[in-house]
């Protein structure tokens, strides 16, 4: 009987044999196995497939069970959110992160000179939002394990040159992600049936727009088949800086929450950041898990309210809103 193979079953082959890492590897049989057909003229196929896969479960476990690897592309999440940059060599990566961020960086006129993720943190208003400069790719070469820091971040930004050639950059940093389901859509979720990250919202950042051709960021826009966002910037003239801190927390999705303790005021200095939609219960959750099932009534100031208003578990919290908690 024949297997009759679905596209969607050989772009996930394709995924597996690209794959760099055991982890990769897994996550490319697993949606393999979920995607193809299940009969009869299948069957031997789906045995190899699941044989291999619980080697590579195997041969990573033994890997953390003697704790000798060490991952240098695992950055530990820090602030509000982690937004990991994707580019081509000497697009401007390094240059984006100096301008806004201390991290210390190496701004080069030639190719590679990262070669390890650099975190920085961006600030906006009273909140910090983790910046990743990482290794540039290119059409034949991605450094191992590079794509497990784009799959654990938040937000992927595709950072272009505009001053070189766009569409073969976009031809590229697309290509890339799309082959490693690595762009939140329609058929990639955040997340797959075994709860491991897999797709990521990600934009467009178009750097050196101080040094680009007419049209050349409206050529961007148009070469670029997906429903992306595009912002322009430039880190040499500062065009576009302030507003880019201001659309990374909007591309979050997330909202700034301030806890007054009763009877005081709120800490004004240091809000907590939930996911925007996020309710009473779920700010309770964030500050103490445990303490949050003794959780018996708030009250609210802010958005929808009046000043002090009693409000159920249960009401969504709007950005800037001040909670009060009580505990049984």
């Amino acid at each position: 009987m024949p297997a009759n193979l679905t596209p969607d079953y050989f772009k996930a082959e394709q995924w597996y044999r690209s794959a760099s890492t055991n982890e990769e590897k897994m996550l490319a049989l697993e949606q393999m196995l979920a995607v193809m057909p299940k009969h009869k003229g299948t069957e031997h196929l789906q045995a190899d497939l699941k044989r291999k896969l619980s080697q590579l479960k195997d041969a990573s476990a033994q890997q953390k069970k003697a704790g000798k690897h060490v991952d240098i592309f695992h950055v530990p999440r820090s602030g509000a959110g982690q937004v990991v940059l994707l580019g081509t060599p000497n697009s401007g990566k390094s240059a984006i992160l100096a301008a806004l961020t201390h991290a210390k960086v190496t701004v080069a006129e030639f190719p590679f000179a990262t070669h390890a993720p650099v975190p920085g943190m961006v600030r906006y208003e009273d909140v910090q939002i983790q910046l990743v400069d990482m290794p540039p790719i290119t059409a034949d070469y991605a450094a191992p394990g590079q794509v497990g820091t784009y799959r654990n971040g938040d937000l992927i930004a595709i950072v272009v040159d505009l001053s070189q050639d766009v569409e073969e950059q976009l031809l590229i940093l697309l290509d890339f992600l799309e082959s490693r389901n690595l762009l939140l859509d329609e058929k990639t979720p955040a997340t797959d049936g075994h709860g491991n990250a897999l797709g990521r919202k990600a934009f467009c950042l178009c750097t050196k727009a101080d040094i680009a051709a007419d049209g050349a960021f409206e050529l961007a826009e148009k070469s670029c088949e997906r429903p992306l966002e595009f912002v322009k910037i430039s880190a040499q003239t500062g065009e576009g800086l302030d507003a880019f801190a201001k659309f990374l927390f909007e591309t979050l999705a997330i909202i700034r929450v301030y806890a007054k303790p009763p009877g005081k005021p709120p800490d004004m200095n240091d809000p907590f950041t939930l996911p925007a939609g996020s309710t009473v219960h779920d700010l309770a959750r964030t500050i103490h898990r445990e303490l949050a099932e003794k959780l018996k009534s708030a009250k609210c100031w802010g958005t929808g309210v009046h000043d002090g208003q009693n409000v159920h578990l249960t009401h969504v919290l709007h950005d800037k809103d001040i909670v009060e908690l009580h505990f049984g």
